[in-house]
């Protein structure tokens, strides 16, 4: 069997968690396999909100297998309120959730490093969720960091002592002082519960499992115009948000790689700094962000808001290899006479394009729109494809021309029960 694969193709916030709810009873196993929990991945049916920082979003089907893979950085004292929450409300995740033992622990100084650092950064600051994310995959990468299945180790403690002395001597760089309080308290209760978990190594779980052909779908957080490598860097996160990620971020062979579910919204949010050509400044982008509830699930940030950009989701498309769109939020732009899509940029030099220039710098560059019908209709009454109106059919073929791929699911609701399946047809 294949791994399939759900990517975010914007700049995070897509609606991923909803669509791997949605898709999850077809799958055997659902494995996240990168980020941590600066990610908000929101699902809501039976009238109730949920929200997954690090927890894979396949946690309410008891019949799934979770897993969080290598890739992750995970914070226990995050990962603990949020398994409390679960249980408050029924769901016995410790019985189907699985850690892979190579994740990567967040430490409460991580989380000073990446407040002092941003602090230092002034007005050019990236708009990190100050989670530790970025110093713990620093550590990460230059080999000094903890993993879960060191908290197993009888010198723990030792490890973790040398590792926060590190910390220590680069917050005292910047001319603070490193002050954990109950924060270390909290961490080490909560390492003390992840020993009672099921600790693993994911990587052959998941090999073994697409061996004896059960089906994995692998979950990204984020979103690929975040990638560490091809996003607006340097406003980015730490990890690699492609499919390529799932493939180290779990231990896959790329050969094994089958679907890949490409998720946007009918229109595009931010969070945080960096560019963002096709951003409304004006009444619009207030209507929108307050049409689509956009705050993040993380920070409770207002998102920033724009037209869809076609030029940038070729780009994600085209890095992911997507073979089905999943079009989300489409039931936000029901008030809206008309519609507009970004086509193309006019660079400074004049030069119409629809690729991403190296630097997407938003003063040196000009969307260029067209603009279509809108559909006037509460699409969130709508529960069959048939009855969609045609102007929303004309919206959703419009794009499916100029991206190459088909929009196989349009979410016209948050509900997991507003989400409408089309059939998989050539382009």
């Amino acid at each position: 069997m294949a791994v399939d694969i759900l990517i975010g193709l914007q700049w995070g916030d897509e609606g991923k968690g909803k669509i791997v709810d949605v898709l999850a009873p077809t799958y055997d196993i659902v494995a996240r396999f990168q980020g941590g929990p600066n990610a908000g991945h929101t699902l809501e049916f039976e009238g109730t909100k949920h929200v997954l920082h690090q927890i894979p979003s396949g946690i309410f089907h008891s019949h799934i297998q979770n897993i969080i893979g290598n890739g992750v950085v995970l914070d226990p004292i995050v990962f603990r309120t949020e398994m409390q929450k679960l249980q408050d409300r029924g769901v016995d995740a410790a019985q189907n959730l699985f850690i892979s033992k190579k994740a990567s622990l967040i430490l409460p100084s991580h989380k000073v490093l990446d407040r002092v650092s941003e602090e230092a950064l002034g007005s050019g600051k990236i708009g990190s969720t100050l989670k530790g994310i970025g110093p713990t995959y620093q550590d990460k990468i230059g080999r000094v960091g903890l993993r879960i299945g060191d908290i197993l180790a009888e010198d723990f403690q030792d490890r973790y002592n040398k590792l926060v002395d590190r910390h220590r001597k680069t917050v005292e760089f910047y001319g603070q002082t490193l002050e954990l309080g109950e924060q270390e308290q909290a961490f080490f209760e909560a390492v003390d519960y992840l020993r009672t978990l099921k600790l693993v190594d994911s990587e052959y779980m998941i090999n073994e499992a697409l061996k004896n052909g059960k089906r994995v779908l692998a979950e990204g957080a984020q979103g690929s115009l975040l990638d560490v490598d091809f996003g607006t860097y340097p406003f980015v996160t730490s990890s690699t948000t492609l499919v390529a990620g799932a493939c180290t971020g779990l231990g896959v062979a790329p050969r094994y790689i089958g679907e890949v579910y490409g998720i946007f919204k009918a229109y595009c949010t931010r969070v945080g700094s960096g560019p963002f050509p096709t951003e409304l400044l004006d009444e619009v982008g207030d209507q929108i962000r307050k049409a689509g509830n956009e705050f993040g699930s993380t920070t409770g940030r207002p998102r920033r808001c724009g037209w869809v950009d076609l030029p940038s989701l070729k780009y994600s498309i085209m890095l992911n290899g997507v073979t089905q769109l999943n079009m989300m939020k489409a039931d936000v732009l029901t008030e809206f006479d008309t519609i507009k899509v970004c086509t193309h940029y006019k660079l400074a030099s004049g030069e119409i394009t629809d690729q991403l220039p190296h630097s997407l710098d938003t003063e040196s560059i000009e969307p260029i729109y067209e603009e279509l019908p809108g559909w006037k209709v509460d699409l969130n009454q709508i529960d069959t494809v048939e009855a969609l109106p045609e102007a929303f059919n004309n919206y959703m073929t419009f794009l499916e021309k100029h991206l190459e791929v088909p929009i196989t699911i349009a979410s016209v609701g948050p509900d997991r029960k507003s989400t409408l399946r089309r059939e998989k047809t050539s382009v």
